[in-house]
């Protein structure tokens, strides 16, 4: 077979993907207000991959999609928030000093050859199952500047036309002057911020049987943990008329030690313009989920294991360690 151009998109010889590149490979959706980007393409070439495990500080997982991104963008405010993979390795903890990974770590090398042993004492300072807490860069924006220098996270900067946030810029020099006041509503910026009167999703709008607009699964990471297990980072959003929900899921089973999932879903109502993030950690050991696949589903042992691959039929069975929701009101900008 031919091989590809050096300057063609899915090319192994180029380092880096253009600007130009990655918005030929973003796929684009208005609803509303609403704009809804992703991208999918191939795996991070070994360039991309030196410069993240350096930005990061860790190595990096062995499948990392670094160009992937989901991202949704409110058009009037210019409030965003993206999911990509930096960001979201960014988040894993890189000590290796918290007492349930230690744990974990010691339970899981206990059952391996010596060469594993000392690969996670020596070679492995840092949460080698690349948990991550990841809910999302929020591009928070003040009213009185749409391009976001009151930004409090990692994403400073105004999003790129075709709706997907480029990495952050330098930090802005401290202003010379201070800002003209203004009245408390007008310089309040918008960003997601705790609720604690909304403690769920609609899920009965959400099970309605709505066209979809726009759709897409879009993977983050992966990594297969020395054939121990696999642990996973994917989006998922659907767009329906009037609403839309992004799923993104992290996912851990580490065979004979326990069963993770971190769950971040962000809702958009399209016609009050509300927008509501749910963060909700499951976690359970690895002996328990198999039983309560066997006993509970009537699983066979052959069957249990293929479950225990899929995170969508085993992550109703975790208990719930850790559930937020937060919300942002976006009606003012309603015609």
């Amino acid at each position: 077979m031919a091989s590809q151009p050096r300057n063609n998109i899915g090319s192994v010889e180029e380092p880096f993907l253009s600007a130009a590149d990655l918005a030929q490979a973003t796929r684009t959706h208005i609803q509303g207000q609403w704009e809804i980007s992703s991208r999918k393409l191939p795996i991070s070439r070994a360039a991309a991959i030196d410069e993240l495990t350096e930005r990061i500080t860790i190595p990096v997982p062995e499948m990392i999609f670094g160009d992937n991104q989901v991202a949704l963008r409110h058009l009037p405010s210019g409030w965003a928030i993206r999911f990509d993979a930096g960001d979201a390795l960014d988040e894993v903890d890189k000590t290796g000093q918290g007492l349930l990974q230690v744990a974990y770590a010691r339970e899981w090398a206990s059952s391996r050859e010596m060469g594993s042993v000392e690969g996670i004492r020596d070679v492995r300072p840092y949460d080698w199952s690349y948990t991550t807490p990841y809910k999302g860069t929020e591009h928070v924006v003040g009213e009185l500047d749409r391009g976001g220098s009151q930004s409090t996270t990692a994403t400073t900067e105004a999003p790129a036309a075709n709706g997907i946030l480029p990495p952050p810029p330098p930090p802005p020099p401290p202003p010379t002057a201070p800002p003209a006041t203004s009245s408390p509503s007008s310089s309040a910026p918008f960003r997601l911020t705790s609720c604690t009167t909304t403690t769920s999703l609609p899920l009965d709008l959400l099970r309605r049987r709505d066209p979809i607009v726009f759709n897409d699964d879009v993977i983050l990471y992966e990594s297969e943990l020395d054939d121990n297990g696999i642990s996973v980072l994917r989006v998922k959003v659907r767009a329906m008329p009037q609403r839309l929900l992004l799923l993104s899921r992290f996912y851990l089973r580490l065979d004979n030690v326990l069963v993770r999932v971190r769950d971040t879903r962000v809702y958009v109502d399209f016609e009050t313009n509300e927008v509501l993030r749910e963060y909700t950690a499951r976690e359970d050991s690895f002996e328990n989920v198999r039983r309560t696949l066997a006993e509970r589903r009537g699983l066979r042992a052959d069957a249990v294991m293929v479950a225990l691959r899929d995170a969508n039929l085993v992550a109703d069975l975790l208990p719930i360690t850790q559930n937020s929701m937060e919300r942002l009101d976006l009606r003012r900008f309603l015609r």
